[in-house]
């Protein structure tokens, strides 16, 4: 798993905006900060919190945030319709991001094998890893003063 002060590791997916595009993290990379926002699963109660809360209390333009879920990428294009998200998702069914940030998570009460862990890593401009939080249980939310502050150091 990647701590502060590491490298970022990159990865593939299909980056979900007005348009299901492929993605490649490196390609956003080196400019401004970017926050990883890790979810189990679109439309479920505390993701589409955090989503939402993102949505509300997030409006920054000096990096650029993304939601990370293992949804397929239709899935999560109607989830950004459904909740009026103004920042991309990115779909990652193949886990590959998940796995790169070992942010692995298993919903088997629900019978699913693989979701990920909910999570926030800030990346500043040079690729390196500024902030890391991991949820301790399935329903707890990240501290959106601390994921605010991180942008704010990794900017400066």
């Amino acid at each position: 798993m990647p701590d502060v002060g590491d490298d970022a590791p990159t990865f593939t997916a299909s980056i979900v905006t007005d348009e299901i595009e492929p993605f490649d993290l490196s390609d956003r990379l080196g400019d401004e900060p970017v926050v990883l926002a890790f979810f189990p699963a679109a439309f479920s109660n505390t993701c589409t919190d955090e989503m939402e809360a993102l949505r509300d209390g997030f409006d920054r333009d000096d990096c650029t945030l993304l939601g990370v879920s293992t949804d397929l990428p239709h899935a999560l294009t109607a989830y950004r319709s459904q909740y009026d998200l103004p920042f991309a998702l990115v779909a990652d069914p193949a886990h590959r991001a998940i796995e790169a940030y070992d942010v692995v998570e298993s919903f088997d009460h629900y019978g699913v094998d693989t979701v990920a862990r909910r999570a926030v890593f800030v990346i500043d401009g040079d690729g390196v890893v500024t902030y890391r939080w991991l949820a301790d249980s399935p329903g707890q939310e990240p501290d959106y003063d601390a994921v605010e502050a991180a942008v704010d150091d990794a900017n400066a």
